[in-house]
């Protein structure tokens, strides 16, 4: 069954926002969210990084059915994995049969902060591999120990945990990464319309795991004013090849997006207030196989879109969906 789910915008929002939007895309239909985790936003414009699980412990207590994962934490180099179980350990407890983990190779904008070397794709994949291997065994129970290529754990045990661990969702984009999120994740976060990633993952050992993809959008009173504000405020998702993951400051991103156009934002983010534009959207990535679409509104008019979605889009899926 398709379930349509909220993307919260850490990058665009503070976190008193984030948990006031987790209640209202609760109050409007949606079933889950998915919450970004950056340490800093893809261009000054955007203006916001609060730290991801202190906002988590926020919409944990304000919301009651509405599932929520991070989309997504990158357990490479800013936060080591060990952190991260404990992290997700404490979130699933608090959220008891509604929270997961979702992970990825994160990207360089979050990850150079601590002076490292920015490691290669390959090097990022193992990295996560390792990293995902260590959660679950921390999240077994008991004192644990870890010698591997890239971490070392030492005698740790995490004391608070979920009666179950939470899931975890593998981010990817390429082939390796769709490969790895099929044999280690419980399921898979793409960011297209792409039906061969979703064969790609089923092949590698996702068959019957949730597949999650993003939309963005941009609901505004016109089209002109959507596509207007797409354009200030998300002109990083019109950027091509490995710009979103090599380049490493908010300033480096809006050099490169200096010669993008609102009509190339427009190709990537559906904008208007035309229920069946953004309706067909969503049409496409169902068709491609996802089974959970989240919706990232771009801008700062997130009231407005809730009431758009809750009065005019979720009631015709849902319609769709029982006739």
């Amino acid at each position: 069954m398709l379930r349509i789910g909220y993307s919260l915008s850490s990058e665009e929002h503070g976190p008193n926002d984030l948990i006031r939007f987790a209640q209202q895309a609760e109050e409007a239909g949606f079933t889950f969210a998915l919450i970004s985790d950056h340490f800093h936003p893809w261009i000054e414009g955007q203006g916001q990084s609060p730290f991801v699980w202190a906002v988590i412990g926020g919409i944990a207590r304000a919301t009651e059915e509405l599932q929520l994962g991070t989309g997504v934490t990158a357990p490479i180099t800013r936060i080591h994995p060990a952190i991260v179980a404990q992290a997700a350990a404490t979130a699933a407890v608090m959220m008891p049969g509604r929270f997961f983990l979702g992970v990825g190779t994160g990207e360089n904008l979050n990850e150079h902060i601590l002076g490292g070397e920015w490691p290669s794709h390959r090097q990022r994949l193992e990295t996560l591999e390792e990293a995902v291997e260590i959660m679950r065994l921390l999240w077994s129970g008991g004192t644990q120990s870890f010698r591997g290529r890239h971490y070392t754990v030492d005698r740790a045990r995490i004391y608070t945990l979920p009666e179950v661990p939470p899931p975890i969702l593998v981010a990817a984009r390429g082939e390796r990464a769709v490969e790895l999120a099929g044999r280690i994740g419980d399921g898979l976060i793409g960011v297209g319309p792409d039906a061969d990633l979703i064969r790609r993952f089923e092949k590698a050992g996702g068959e019957g795991k949730p597949r999650y993809g993003q939309v963005h959008v941009c609901w505004a009173e016109s089209e002109a004013e959507a596509r207007r504000i797409g354009h200030d405020w998300w002109p990083n998702s019109a950027l091509k090849g490995n710009l979103l993951v090599d380049l490493a400051t908010p300033e480096e991103f809006e050099r490169a997006a200096e010669s993008i156009t609102e009509d190339d934002v427009a190709d990537s983010v559906t904008c208007g207030p035309e229920p069946e534009r953004h309706l067909q959207t969503l049409r496409e990535y169902a068709e491609a196989g996802y089974d959970h679409i989240y919706v990232h509104q771009v801008g700062p008019e997130q009231d407005g879109f809730f009431r758009f979605y809750g009065t005019e889009v979720l009631p015709r899926i849902r319609e769709a969906l029982e006739s």
